[in-house]
């Protein structure tokens, strides 16, 4: 079945995104991350109080791929 589109504005397209305008079968986008953080990097809330004394993140990836993108 034909698709039938108005007037389209675009503001943002990023780096993993998908833009398609009309009939699709299936659409798939693909992205992948990897972050390393130390103690007390991702804590939310009011009223926080995080003591650290010393907090090291070593980060050593003998493989270099943990999961592949294709």
């Amino acid at each position: 079945m034909p698709a039938k589109v108005g007037a389209v504005k675009v503001n943002n397209v990023s780096s993993s995104s998908i833009f398609n305008i009309g009939d699709v079968y299936a659409m798939n986008p693909v992205s992948s991350a990897k972050t390393y953080a130390g103690g007390g990097s991702f804590n939310t809330g009011d009223g926080l109080r995080i003591n650290l004394s010393q907090s090291n993140t070593y980060v050593y990836d003998k493989d270099f791929i943990d999961q592949p993108t294709a």
